[in-house]
């Protein structure tokens, strides 16, 4: 039976599943592509093999020419505006595959409005860091009936090298999966963090505890995150690879499920306290990583340049009342006092090129020539 497939959402993890759909699933038609900003769907088609996307602007249209329809968005009133315009439609038949990050109530709340319209709904939330997602390296959670999920298993290994399998069972335990899975990650951006600011702080150096991460977890994302955050990575590029608001958004989720069964996830809340710091500071293109630099900056490294300051302050003082009296004393005030100045400024921008967390983290202990690629 040929099946027309809808993808809805084009972040990080969705360009990468629709290029894998195109590319790897035997597709009968065009993949249609919906994203609220236009654009990115345009372009995204346009780096695409010829003939083997579209894009869908309207996406009550979409919806309604689709027979399978994923949708991967940000957050949860996203998800349910979109299923608010599906539900307004003749959607009896079609199937929803939901892969979006969101918590248990919502996932439940989505898949009642459309099962109630006669739709089939699965929940399918994905993990894996962007890269792993574009070299269909994901793993994809399925959760829903058995029925169901057949009528996408010809899609499955375009998206994801693992699954983990959870037909039959309530949609809610798949999105629980996510959300403290999350919290896996989240937790060891905290726990990397904290480490290498202690090493740094008390003189141990961060080199050493890289080598030490690298030993021991090669083949994890700690390597991974620990050169983000030691080569700045997070605040180098132009789009966060895990948005400080959805880092925020799943922490909540986690702490939320955890609150409701009794327990506290205290990781993960120190790790919101730090991502607090991270969107006071950069805003929403603020990035998870960015934690290492919401921990040196709590671990006051930016002291110095105020103790500097006195420094440069006492020197000026004394100059200006220790200056030899006589006709030049005016000039030979105003000269010292701006090459103190001038000697000062140079300081605090080299102090804060080197030092300030959350503009490029201190690499004095790595040596030129000997950095670990």
């Amino acid at each position: 039976m040929s099946r027309t497939l809808l993808w809805i959402g084009l972040g990080n993890i969705g360009r990468g599943m629709c290029r894998n759909l195109v590319e790897k699933a035997q597709l009968d038609k065009p993949l249609l592509i919906h994203n609220r900003t236009v654009k990115r769907a345009t372009d995204l088609c346009q780096s695409l093999p010829k003939d083997r996307s579209e894009v869908a602007e309207s996406l009550a249209d979409a919806i309604d020419k689709a027979d399978i329809i994923f949708s991967c968005i940000a957050d949860d009133k996203a998800v349910e505006e979109v299923f608010a315009i599906a539900t307004n439609g003749d959607i009896k038949g079609k199937v929803f595959v939901e892969c979006s990050t969101i918590a248990p109530e919502t996932t439940d709340a989505v898949a009642k409005s459309g099962l109630e319209k006669g739709a089939e709904f699965i929940c399918a939330p994905i993990f894996g860091s962007p890269a792993m997602v574009a070299a269909g390296n994901a793993t994809l959670v399925l959760a829903g009936p058995e029925s169901s999920i057949k009528k996408i298993r010809p899609y499955v290994d375009a998206m994801a090298a693992r699954e983990i399998n959870m037909a039959d069972e309530p949609y809610r335990k798949a999105s629980t999966l996510k959300v403290l899975g999350n919290t896996v990650i989240l937790g060891m951006v905290e726990q990397l963090a904290e480490t290498y600011v202690a090493a740094e702080k008390s003189g141990l150096g961060t080199g050493y505890v890289k080598q030490f991460v690298e030993a021991m977890f090669g083949g994890s994302p700690y390597p991974a995150y620990t050169n983000r955050m030691l080569e700045g990575d997070y605040y180098k590029r132009d789009e966060p690879l895990f948005a400080v608001d959805l880092a925020r958004k799943d922490a909540r989720h986690a702490m939320t499920i955890a609150k409701a069964a009794g327990t506290r996830l205290q990781n993960i809340e120190t790790a919101d306290k730090h991502l607090e710091i991270v969107k006071a500071h950069v805003g929403p293109s603020g990035d998870m990583a960015g934690i290492y630099g919401a921990v040196r900056k709590e671990a006051g490294l930016k002291y110095s340049i105020f103790v500097g300051l006195v420094i440069v302050a006492a020197m000026a003082a004394a100059a200006w009342f220790l200056s030899p009296k006589g006709e030049n004393q005016i000039i030979w005030r105003s000269s010292l006092l701006l090459a103190l100045a001038c000697c000062y400024l140079m300081w605090a921008i080299t102090f804060l090129a080197q030092l300030n967390p959350l503009i490029e983290p201190r690499r004095s202990d790595i040596r030129p020539g000997f950095e670990h690629h």
